[in-house]
């Protein structure tokens, strides 16, 4: 193959199980109602529904970037990928909720190893002048598949059936996996240790905060169970950062942290992912629950915030190389808080969709600007040997953002309302949604921490040249 011919494959390669990975961590959001009627699930049972992925994706994220440095990341990235394919499999032919949890959580694991591989193999297979172009491609297209979950859980469940939300990966896995073993190149990272220790501490320790904010309005947040699980998960949390510090080869080095702009974009991408996943996860059953909406017609409605990555994701890559990430992210974040904000003043049981489009606009172009150019942020702020490592790391805390959003602002939904009525769904959730919208707020602060780094002017190439063969 020639250089060109390579590129565009690992591109399409890389971008396709990108995008379907992505995509689970909401796809199942419009389902949920549906769901919660055929196997008869509680709010918790729902919230497992998206946080089995969610947790298990975010705490392994790291360790599937370290599999692929040590064993060859092309032989990770197939692996990963019959896992995941697996996982939907299983989910798909799920009798029960609990037997859905425990396959969204195989897919989880499927996915931590695939995710982080394929910003590797791509910034690997990359020219240095296409890098601020592809890694921003790279950023809007995982963007995208974060909001598109919505819609196309919901013509899915409306046109199939919810299983089918899962079979659908099966045979885009099937087709991935030789064409990923053939056509992408093997490549190794300078990093061979695994940090298994790391990984136990930090999967108990998340696992036992997250387990008492799922169950805190359900047990009673006073009671032994809630306020053992919150103790004990921030104990273990307080030991694997104590281990990082120690471990000759640690799974997450806390001298990244040191590096202004690494914290910062990594302290925006947790505070973005918990507003927003949170506020999607209630707004996406609002529609069916309170207004009566079918599925498809649900994701139908917040079309206006999952189409602008669309539009807006390319121009923000391109521009991300002239101005630097910085005013990208803190103006996206802005515009998303803003338009949360929005959407919880005006919510009522019967609040006309008309008032809604505007501030979905809003929240959509700025999850563009946002995810346009967060990858290559991160990446500028450590050494070229250490892209694996950082790219794991800033996903799995923009997924842990992920499941604190969804348990959290559930619990606060819960809290001041429920499913017993629209009002009741609307008074939980709109206190809720301004909790997601200051979250977000308080992430394009952070953004402001990232230094300022004015790149060279590079030439001028269009998306069409580097994704014509595709």
């Amino acid at each position: 193959m020639t250089q060109r011919t390579a590129l565009v494959w690992t591109f399409v390669i890389s971008s396709v199980a990108l995008f379907m990975t992505t995509l689970d961590n909401l796809v199942v959001t419009t389902a949920l109602p549906v769901i919660r009627n055929d196997l008869h699930a509680s709010l918790s049972g729902l919230e497992w529904t998206v946080n089995a992925y969610t947790l298990t994706f975010a705490v392994l994220l790291i360790t599937g970037a370290a599999l692929g440095d040590r064993f060859g990341r092309r032989r990770m990235f197939v692996i990963g990928l019959s896992i995941f394919t697996a996982g939907s499999a299983a989910a798909a032919l799920a009798p029960s909720i609990d037997v859905l949890i425990v396959a969204r959580a195989v897919q989880g694991l499927g996915g931590a190893i695939v995710l982080p591989l394929t910003l590797t193999i791509l910034s690997a297979a990359v020219p240095a002048e296409r890098r601020g172009l592809v890694l921003g491609a790279w950023g809007g297209i995982s963007g995208l598949a974060v909001a598109m979950g919505p819609l196309v859980g919901g013509a899915v469940v409306e046109g199939i059936s919810w299983q089918w939300i899962f079979w659908l990966n099966v045979p885009i896995g099937l087709v991935l996996i030789p064409l990923a073993y053939f056509r992408l190149r093997e490549t190794y990272g300078p990093n061979d240790a695994l940090d298994l220790p790391g990984v136990g501490l930090a999967s108990a320790g998340l696992f036992g905060i997250v387990w008492g904010l799922v169950r805190g309005n359900q047990v009673g947040w006073g009671s032994a169970e809630i306020v053992g699980s919150l103790v004990l998960g921030f104990v273990v949390l307080g030991l694997f950062l104590l281990w990082e510090l120690r471990a000759e080869a640690p799974m997450l080095p806390l001298r990244f942290f040191r590096s202004r702009t690494f914290s910062a974009a990594n302290t925006a991408s947790f505070l973005m992912f918990f507003g927003m996943f949170g506020s999607i996860f209630l707004l996406a059953q609002f529609f069916q629950t309170v207004q009566g909406y079918s599925p498809l017609q649900a994701g139908l409605r917040v079309l206006p915030w999952t189409a602008m990555p669309i539009i807006v994701a390319p121009i923000a890559g391109a521009l991300s190389d002239r101005i630097g990430g910085r005013p990208l992210m803190a103006t996206g974040l802005a515009l998303q808080a803003v338009g949360l904000g929005w959407i919880a003043f005006v919510s009522t049981p019967t609040v006309a969709y008309s008032e809604l489009v505007t501030p979905f606009i809003l929240s959509g172009v700025g999850m563009a600007l946002y995810f346009a150019p967060v990858a290559n942020v991160v990446l500028s702020a450590v050494k070229p040997e250490e892209e694996g490592q950082a790219s794991g790391a800033n996903n799995a805390i923009r997924e842990l953002g992920g499941v604190f959003g969804v348990a959290v602002l559930a619990s606060v939904f819960a809290h001041y309302g429920g499913y017993g009525s629209g009002q009741s769904f609307v008074d939980g959730l709109t206190p809720a949604i301004y909790v997601g919208a200051a979250l977000v707020a308080a992430g394009a602060v952070a953004s402001l921490g990232i230094a300022k780094k004015r790149r060279p002017p590079q030439e001028q190439e269009t998306y069409e040249t580097v994704l014509e063969a595709a």
